[in-house]
């Protein structure tokens, strides 16, 4: 038996209408957890202001606010590698968040390791902070914003029955499909990055990696809580490491938490 269409849209506004309260409810639940955890947090009770920032995390909830306060938390708390770890992941979303940049930099300060990363040629250096100007969301919607700007010059081409304006509606649109081209190379590149590029943040006070895959093997360098390393590769319980100056070595996964 088929249902009528006005039937079915009837249905379908019904069981929204259902959902409503119980969306409502979770919504104010979320906030009351997220207040609460700030307002530990300016009475000094980090601990539990983390506990409440990490139970939101956990049903699956993001965001610079919450990455960035639960860092805190955990640098009040003395446990750098967790504050840098949640920095980074506010960083992530948020990439010229001037206050994450700030307590970033002010936790990395405290870490052991003052590892010199290899130098860049500038124009290298300049493409890379390119690239990192906005999140894989703020170049994709960098890229509608300029098809929804060429989609009209061609309508105004074809619509508008002046010369002069469809001579600019034809020289704009051209040059916004330039940009549109390299907007799509630099989104294509941050997709691939995101997709094949992980990076983490050293866990235990002191990391020591190995030459292979496997406990008997020599030990090659030391590391400390709150590096940033690069993961290369892993291989059942080992990754593989960069270090900002290049070297490479395995550790245990366990040993570190991934950005």
């Amino acid at each position: 038996m088929k249902i009528p269409l006005n039937q079915m849209i009837k249905i379908f506004y019904l069981l929204i209408l259902f959902q409503l309260p119980d969306l409502s409810k979770a919504a104010q639940n979320v906030e009351n957890i997220f207040n609460s955890a700030n307002q530990n947090y300016k009475t000094g009770n980090f601990e539990f202001a983390a506990s409440e920032y990490e139970k939101l995390i956990s049903q699956g909830y993001e965001g610079t606010s919450l990455f960035y306060n639960l860092g805190n938390s955990y640098y009040r708390l003395g446990k750098l590698g967790k504050a840098i770890l949640n920095y980074e992941k506010a960083l992530k979303l948020s990439p010229g968040d001037e206050d994450v940049l700030h307590n970033l930099a002010f936790v990395n300060l405290k870490t052991v390791d003052k590892i010199e990363t290899l130098p860049k040629f500038f124009l290298f250096q300049w493409w890379e902070n390119l690239l990192g100007l906005f999140t894989v969301n703020g170049w994709s919607y960098f890229l509608l914003g300029l098809f929804l700007l060429i989609l009209t010059c061609v309508v105004v081409y074809f619509f508008i029955k002046k010369i002069e304006y469809q001579k600019a509606a034809f020289l704009t649109g051209l040059f916004l499909s330039l940009i549109f081209l390299f907007t799509a190379s630099i989104l294509t590149i941050n997709l691939n990055r995101e997709m094949n590029w992980k990076f983490g943040i050293v866990m235990t006070t002191k990391l020591t990696a190995k030459t292979s895959p496997d406990y008997q093997s020599k030990d090659y360098f030391l590391i400390h809580e709150g590096l940033k390393v690069k993961i290369e590769d892993e291989l059942q319980n080992w990754y593989k490491i960069k270090l900002p100056d290049g070297k490479i070595g395995w550790v245990i996964k366990g040993e570190l938490e991934i950005i």
